[in-house]
Parts: C-alpha cells; sequence; structure tokens
C-alpha cells in the first residue's frame, strides 16, 4: 500500500486539485494523510468537506514543510510513502508507474519517474542528460545525471520505502531550503533508484522565473553544502557526486547574484563551486557581479 502525504499550509485555491489527482489514480491502494501546518485561510475545512474515508486529516501548529512531512511518515502505515505538496497534482498513472517500477526493480528502495513544469498554463519537460536509456530503468548514475540536468525526480515524483525514510530520519527539519535534494543525496548513496523517464507528475511553479529576483535569501549556514560535502568524503569513488556537490554551490551562486548586497557571498560560492569542478559558467557570473544591479537583472531576464 501507498501512503500518500500532503504537507498543507495556506492552499485554499489548490489543495482540491492535488486531492482529486490522487482520486483520479488508475489503482486505489493508497491512503492520504494531510498534515495542516497551522493554516489560517481554511484550506484544512476544504479537505474535511470532500469527506472521503481515504483521508486522514492532521493538524499541527506551524512548523514547516519538513516537520509536516516528517509527521506524516511517522502516521502512515503503507510499506511505500510518497509526497505531494498540495499545489501540484499527479497524471492518472504515477501510482501505477510506482507500482511497476517496484514490480520489476524488487531491490530497489526508491522508485520515481521524471515530472513536468507548468508555469501560465504552459507546460515544460525536464532536461535529463546522461540517461543511459529510457522506459522504466536502474538510474545507476543518479548523480551524473542530476549534476549536469534537471533533477532527474522531485519531491512529488518520488516513492520510498517507509523504513529506509525513517532508518535516516527523514526530512531534516532545520533546513528552509534545499532539505528534500539533500534527502535523495543520501538515499542514492545507500538505496538503489528505479526509475520511469515518463513524466507522471506535474510541478507548478506559479508565476517564479529562474532567472528573476529570489524569494527567499540563501541562509548563511549552508547545513546542505556542509551535508553534501561531508557525503562525498564518505563515498568518494560514487560517479557525479562531486560535481553533483559543486552544482549545489553554484546554484547558491547564482541565487545571490540575483540579489543586491550578497556579491562577497556569491565569490564564496563561486570559489566553492570551482575548487570541485572547473566550469566557464562560473567566470560568467565573476563578470556578472561588476555589472550594476539593475543592468545584471536587465541581462539576465533577456535570457527567461
Amino acid at each position: 500500500m501507498f501512503s500518500i502525504v500532503i504537507p498543507l499550509y495556506n492552499k485554499a485555491e489548490s489543495v482540491e486539485r492535488a486531492l482529486r489527482s490522487i482520486f483520479s489514480q488508475s489503482i486505489e491502494n493508497y491512503e492520504i494523510i494531510v498534515v495542516d501546518d497551522g493554516s489560517t485561510d481554511g484550506c484544512d475545512n476544504i479537505v474535511e468537506t470532500l469527506n472521503d474515508r481515504r483521508v486522514k486529516l492532521i493538524r499541527q501548529n506551524h512548523g514547516g514543510v519538513s516537520k509536516a512531512r516528517n509527521r506524516g511518515i511517522v502516521e502512515s502505515h503503507g510499506e511505500w510513502v510518497t509526497f505531494l505538496d498540495a499545489d501540484d497534482e499527479w497524471k492518472p498513472d504515477f501510482l501505477a508507474t510506482c507500482l511497476a517500477l517496484q514490480t520489476t526493480f524488487p531491490d530497489a528502495d526508491v522508485v520515481a519517474t521524471a515530472y513536468e513544469r507548468e508555469r501560465k498554463g504552459e507546460s515544460s519537460a525536464i532536461i535529463l542528460r546522461r540517461m543511459k536509456e529510457s522506459g522504466n530503468i536502474l538510474l545507476d548514475n543518479y548523480f551524473e545525471v542530476a549534476a549536469c540536468s534537471d533533477p532527474p525526480f522531485c519531491t512529488i515524483s518520488v516513492a520510498v520505502r517507509r523504513k529506509a525514510l525513517l532508518d535516516i530520519g527523514g526530512f531534516n527539519e532545520t533546513i528552509g531550503q534545499g532539505e528534500d535534494l539533500l534527502l535523495w543525496a543520501i538515499l542514492a548513496t545507500h538505496h538503489k533508484i528505479a526509475y520511469s523517464t515518463q513524466s507522471q507528475a506535474i510541478f507548478h511553479t506559479g508565476e517564479s522565473s529562474s532567472l528573476g529576483r529570489p524569494k527567499r535569501i540563501p541562509p548563511d549556514n549552508d547545513v546542505v553544502g556542509h551535508s553534501l560535502e561531508a557525503l562525498y568524503k564518505n563515498n568518494t569513488t560514487i560517479p557525479g557526486l562531486r560535481e553533483y556537490v559543486a552544482t549545489w554551490h553554484k546554484m547558491r551562486a547564482s541565487m545571490f547574484l540575483r540579489l543586491p548586497h550578497y556579491s562577497n557571498q556569491c565569490r564564496i560560492e563561486i570559489a566553492k563551486a570551482q575548487h570541485l569542478q572547473k566550469n566557464p559558467k562560473l567566470l560568467l557570473y565573476y563578470i556578472l557581479l561588476i555589472i550594476p544591479y539593475r543592468l545584471r537583472m536587465a541581462l539576465l531576464a533577456r535570457q527567461s
């Protein structure tokens, strides 16, 4: 059985869509655990109004998405735990695809699918490079793919054995950004991943743009970066892991680049990324740092 965990916080406009995408699944062997994380917009009442026996609603004080997901894991009863954010949705065969992967690759503790992004009603497929083959496969080069592509899967397109999640303590509740990427990295170093290259989940990005000003400032205490570096030091033979850590620092550099008054932090992240992987694109970051902020953002906007 699948245990589907939905962390819910002020998503009155979308939570019903998310739930109905579960109700539309081609298989029905699942339970749904909605963890309301202190919402104030009445979205928890929308969940109750649906009055579906498969849905268990848990209310707790606001503690963040990781705390809500971990609560859902603890409350779950299925062998496999999967996650759906309240503003995203699944295609009808997501769970069926996960089940097929479990059957084909019984030694895998993680099964996942590709996904697509939807923004302003337009969908776009993720970019996958260095994939050895397509279809239902064993993704034995996760870090090589993730270091040069979009993440091959995200939180809404993965299912993990409950025991594997509990063994590593679930999501790190002290992290506000990148907690999911860290979890998948930890799992990928110790567990087999079965993967479908067919998109089965829809990630709604809203009005955000990867080249616009970030909504959140990266924290000074980079717990994810420190954890990934420690992971690499203990697993230096895993292909692509070094480049994956570099990609994390490059991502932080990109965010600092798009914020005013964060040039020093950007330079630090560029240096960390360069130490791990020589990347010509990072030289462009140095050049952009010299340019006045408004002009820099105007140049980046032209690329969006």
